[in-house]
């Protein structure tokens, strides 16, 4: 009798676990998103925290802010931009080399017809930290 109890004590223990550890991986993690164990390397967090170009979505309406009478599709385009942070609160990651790249956007007007347009965006191709602008 004590054997079958711890039998079963065993066994659901057993259960229980395996149910635990079948739903914690079966749990949804997001792109890019590391187990809470997994510790990121200094060099890794500095180097991609670093002034670079880095694909950035940029609101149509912020790069042609007079094409107010259109509706665009999509609202927003993945462009490299200047990110990242410099090593001294004087400095800021600024563009050294840009470069024009034309993509297909759909341009609708309000009652009239749609149709798919090219349209040109700035892309910065190499970023560097520069001397911020004089404060006053």
């Amino acid at each position: 009798m004590n054997f079958l109890l711890s039998w079963v004590h065993w066994s659901l223990a057993l259960l229980l676990y395996l149910h635990h550890a079948k739903w914690s991986q079966a749990a949804p993690m997001a792109e890019g998103e590391q187990k809470a164990h997994q510790v990121v390397k200094f060099m890794d967090v500095y180097q991609r925290s670093y002034c670079r170009p880095i694909e950035t979505l940029v609101d149509i309406f912020q790069e042609y802010p007079d094409e107010i009478e259109y509706i665009f599709k999509p609202s927003c385009v993945p462009l490299m931009r200047c990110g990242g942070c410099c090593n001294d609160e004087g400095l800021e990651c600024v563009p050294t080399e840009e470069f024009n790249i034309t993509m297909q956007i759909m341009r609708i007007r309000l009652h009239k017809v749609q149709h798919i347009g090219e349209m040109s965006f700035l892309q910065h191709e190499k970023c560097e930290c520069r001397c911020d602008k004089p404060r006053r």
